[in-house]
């Protein structure tokens, strides 16, 4: 079951990750619905890859922090679904409303499926380091890139959307905790 902070802290961080979109949609529109299912696996990869390196080097040569590349993740994970759903197109066939409108529609699937999974696991993310949950964003991030590579089927796993799904998920279970942490002072 969640906690009574789970879900205010899920929209909140969807909140977030939704103005960004919006934003970005007001600068580029939906080009991204150009996008092919791997390239966007291809650019959480990088986010993820950025994520893992930045908490396990000192050295940061940009100074971002790891939150706008874990709200990239539950971006473009949202783009992919709606990408299994829609198809890939040559032109952006959609306008900027219409698009976020489906990004609701699957955030708001993927925050039903949180609330199920959390019942069953009894919130155990929140146990869980923030380079551990990176991890398995990255587990599911390569499981992507697997069956990508075996043009979408699967034998016994789930397809490509329910990892997107996760990816949404892990990636807002991080960006809660990074806020707790900041709000205790320290970060991972």
């Amino acid at each position: 079951m969640n906690t009574p902070n789970t879900e205010k802290q899920y929209h909140e961080v969807l909140t977030q990750c939704r103005k960004l979109y919006v934003d970005k949609m007001k600068d580029y529109g939906p080009a991204w619905r150009i996008l092919r299912a791997p390239s966007i696996t291809d650019q959480i990869f990088i986010k993820v890859k950025r994520i893992r390196t930045l908490q396990t080097v000192s050295e940061h040569l940009v100074d971002e922090g790891v939150e706008p590349e874990f709200i990239g993740i539950v971006n473009y994970a949202a783009m992919g679904i709606i990408q299994l759903q829609l198809g890939v197109v040559d032109q952006p066939d959609l306008t900027s409303a219409e698009a976020t409108t489906l990004y609701d529609k699957v955030t708001n699937e993927a925050y039903e499926l949180m609330t199920r999974k959390n019942h069953d696991y009894s919130e155990a993310w929140r146990d869980m380091r923030v380079s551990s949950i990176t991890d398995l964003i990255m587990a599911k991030v390569l499981r992507t890139k697997s069956i990508e590579d075996h043009g979408g089927k699967t034998i016994v796993s789930e397809g490509l959307d329910a990892n997107y799904y996760d990816m949404i998920n892990y990636a807002v279970f991080a960006l809660i905790l990074l806020s707790e942490q900041k709000g205790k002072g320290h970060e991972e």
